[in-house]
């Protein structure tokens, strides 16, 4: 416990390394009162950020970047010690977000300013606009496996969309989001234009019902409709970037190497703790064999422990363990074998890798978010046998698809948001493009231009720029108007030209 100024005692909790179990920070536990006034305090923030020309918060965002660049291993100094993350994986996530930083800084003005649309022949007259203003302040709820790079996917495109931000990072990683904000204060030292508040469920749930004007949540799928519900007190619109179950195909004609090498480390990297990891793998049985040998010797090499040769991590969560042994047993209990790994592959704080086999679709190895250092990899007969597996379940996160000919065409029957063709986790990685899911995935988007867009409100604006020779918006207006009109979208819209053409009557062979 610690004294505000107020002399009023403050509850704090404490976040220790996963990996050891040392205490590495002590953070406060923000109220009801503490979110309200930190989003009153972003209200004026967002008023003066807002106001500034695009390129002064373009030169405030690259300031910002040149920070995080220059600092990096000092963050990722952070991440390793509250989240017992390799440094490597650490610094790939930050190089990442430098990235995606870069993107939106030099785009937010392309594309969310006025640039003119089509009025339309009945609206000939009018100058139509279209542009897209800043809602004002935005709530992130952000998670522990990637406490910068996914995260950042949401205050980046916020704030260069020109809103102020109130980030409330995982109780397991309060120093990451700490360390963000105190770095983005040293160029904008004047403003809280990004503030952060810490703590548990209780200070995400005042979040929610603090006034923000958008929350962009990432976390489970069961978090999320809690998120959901929370804000649907307040009509406050929600980003959901939720869970997954994403597979992996591998077609007859792959590159088997490079696909086992794809599966290995999109399944165990950050010891599976990613949401769009892969988890399952659909197998053509023509390479099967050789596919599975090369993703068991690769992944025997793999260790996870603390020490710098171990290229795996902990378990962060502790509640995760038992989740991940129980989908190890359930499968090896309905008749699938471990090749690698297997039950006494849990410890108390790591999980070794684990690749299963012959395991079956109803087990919740196969229907449930593992997240953890495990692969599920079965034989299939064809490609359509496994896009019909790949899309049997209720997440539409990410997928990847490893084929010569058929790649494209795999990925779009692929029911998600995201699809790598001969490489994994790609999408997340190149900024322009829009990162988010389907169904129990989530919805909305961040990253590129929608993730710029997420944020901000559709502004059309019609100027008349001359008077229209048919005045339809008037009481004044009269029959012999209406007749006009009427001919007019006959002769535009009516013709035999734009119907489709019908079969001759007797040769119809559908």
């Amino acid at each position: 416990m610690t004294l505000t100024d107020e002399h009023v005692q403050q509850q704090t909790f404490e976040v220790r390394n996963p990996a050891n179990g040392d205490v590495v920070g002590v953070y406060a536990v923000h109220s009801e009162a503490d979110v309200h006034a930190a989003v009153a305090r972003a209200r004026g923030a967002a008023a003066w950020w807002s106001a500034l020309p695009h390129a002064e918060r373009s030169e405030r965002l690259t300031q910002w970047r040149a920070v995080l660049t220059r600092r990096m291993a000092q963050l990722a100094d952070v991440v390793h010690r509250e989240m017992g993350k390799p440094h490597s994986d650490a610094m790939l996530e930050i190089v990442l977000a430098i990235d995606h930083l870069a993107w939106a800084t030099k785009h937010a003005r392309k594309v969310l300013g006025p640039h003119r649309v089509s009025p339309g022949m009945l609206m000939a007259n009018q100058s139509a606009t279209l542009e897209y203003h800043p809602l004002g302040v935005v709530g992130v709820i952000g998670p522990w496996n990637y406490p910068v790079f996914t995260p950042m996917g949401s205050v980046i495109y916020a704030l260069a969309a020109g809103n102020a931000v109130v980030f409330k990072p995982s109780e397991f990683a309060p120093g990451v989001g700490t360390w963000l904000a105190d770095s983005f204060a040293e160029v904008c030292p004047a403003h809280p234009v990004l503030q952060v508040v810490t703590g548990f469920g209780d200070t995400g749930s005042a979040l929610c019902r603090s006034g923000v004007d958008k929350v962009a949540f990432t976390g489970s799928t069961g978090t999320g409709k809690k998120v959901m519900a929370t804000c649907a007190e307040t009509l406050t619109p929600v980003v959901i970037e939720a869970g997954g179950k994403d597979a992996l195909l591998v077609d007859e004609d792959a590159d088997v190497e490079a696909a086992a090498d794809a599966a290995v480390w999109g399944g165990m990297s950050n010891a599976g703790q990613t949401c769009i990891g892969v988890e399952r793998v659909y197998v053509h049985e023509k390479v099967y064999d050789r596919f599975l040998s090369s993703v068991v010797d690769k992944t025997r090499d793999l260790r996870a422990d603390t020490d710098l040769e171990a290229k795996l991590g902990p378990i962060t969560m502790p509640s995760q363990i038992g989740i991940i042994r129980a989908h190890i047993d359930d499968a090896l209990a309905r008749g699938g074998r471990a090749v690698v790994g297997g039950a006494d592959a849990v410890g108390e704080r790591f999980v070794q890798p684990t690749v299963l086999v012959d395991v079956p679709e109803e087990s919740t190895a196969v229907t449930e978010e593992t997240f953890g250092p495990t692969l599920t990899v079965k034989k299939v007969r064809s490609m359509d046998e496994a896009v019909e597996l790949t899309n049997a379940t209720r997440y539409g996160l990410g997928a990847t698809v490893f084929s010569e000919k058929r790649g494209m065409e795999l990925a779009r029957r692929i029911r998600s948001g995201m699809t790598s063709v001969n490489s994994v986790i790609s999408f997340a990685a190149i900024p322009s493009l829009p990162f988010g899911g389907v169904g129990d995935s989530g919805f909305g988007r961040i990253h590129g231009a929608d993730g710029l867009r997420e944020f901000t409100y559709a502004k059309a604006i019609a100027r008349q720029r001359f008077k229209p020779p048919m005045l339809l918006t008037s009481f004044s207006r009269d029959a012999k108007t209406d007749s006009r009109v009427a001919q007019l979208v006959t002769m535009l819209h009516g013709g035999a030209s734009t119907l489709p053409k019908l079969p001759k009557r007797g040769r119809d062979r559908s």
